[in-house]
């Protein structure tokens, strides 16, 4: 069964419920019933609808700013891996020590100038930079040490390859938008209920109201805008950033 499905079913369900226990009720009500002796019911309704839109707004905001963040450190994490097995490879031969410098370069080079643009618009890695990767860990891997201190360094270059590669794996996860399209509905329909059940309440066209309902509105339009700018951390304004790999590698140019 469809999310969607079951959600319209969980609502439709949740406003025949109330409905019906309205009517019912209100039956019940004797003629001499004083309506004034209550408390004001949408008053209350609109207090606490205010309420929870703004809890779920804030943990929506909470929600693709931890993405935003945790993309930004897997860059980080894969620029410092690589800058380690280029400093650590200086124990090798001059040969094999360049052979896997200018891979890492290469790699570099590729993701700053051709899988960066890639990933803010297709939300995707590229297949390219895979090989490239996979041609830095045979570089590594392949090579037989041929002293001890060659070969106390090939386990630690090795592991910061492998380090490199799931770092590089978590930011292609996260290159993507990571809010669901049932959380974007509930936030849009919220938004709706919220700023429409101003017009409930005895609002006038004084100066001081009507700027009051014009921020009110704009803020929410604001909020869900911030939402929506960090829900893909790599394509759009407030995006992550390169800035790990061009401090490490200040050779490489986008």
């Amino acid at each position: 069964m469809s999310e969607w499905l079951v959600l319209s079913i969980a609502m439709a369900s949740a406003c025949a419920v109330v409905l019906t226990i309205a009517v019912l009720n209100n039956r019940r009500i004797a003629d001499d019933d004083d309506p004034s002796e209550t408390p004001d019911v949408i008053e209350y309704m609109t207090m606490m609808i205010g309420v929870v839109y703004a809890i779920v707004l804030g943990l929506a905001i909470a929600g693709v700013w931890e993405g935003r963040s945790a993309a930004q450190e897997s860059v980080r994490l894969e620029a410092q891996a690589l800058h380690e097995v280029q400093a650590r490879s200086s124990v090798y031969p001059a040969e094999v020590r360049d052979r896997i410098r200018a891979d890492v370069d290469a790699y570099v080079a590729h993701v700053l100038d051709a899988e960066w643009k890639v990933m803010s618009e297709k939300g995707t890695l590229t297949e390219r930079g895979t090989e490239l990767l996979d041609r830095v860990r045979a570089d590594v891997t392949d090579y037989e040490p041929q002293t001890d201190h060659e070969g106390q360094a090939y386990q630690p270059l090795v592991d910061q390859v492998a380090a490199a590669d799931d770092a590089r794996s978590s930011r292609g996860q996260n290159a993507g938008a990571t809010m669901p399209g049932v959380v974007w509905f509930g936030l849009i329909i919220g938004a709706l209920v919220t700023v429409g059940l101003i017009f409930t309440l005895q609002i006038r066209r004084t100066f001081r109201e009507l700027l009051l309902a014009g921020l009110f509105s704009a803020l929410i339009a604001f909020l869900l805008f911030l939402i929506w700018d960090f829900d893909a951390p790599f394509g759009r304004g407030i995006s992550a950033t390169a800035e790990p790999f061009l401090d490490l590698f200040p050779e490489a140019t986008r």
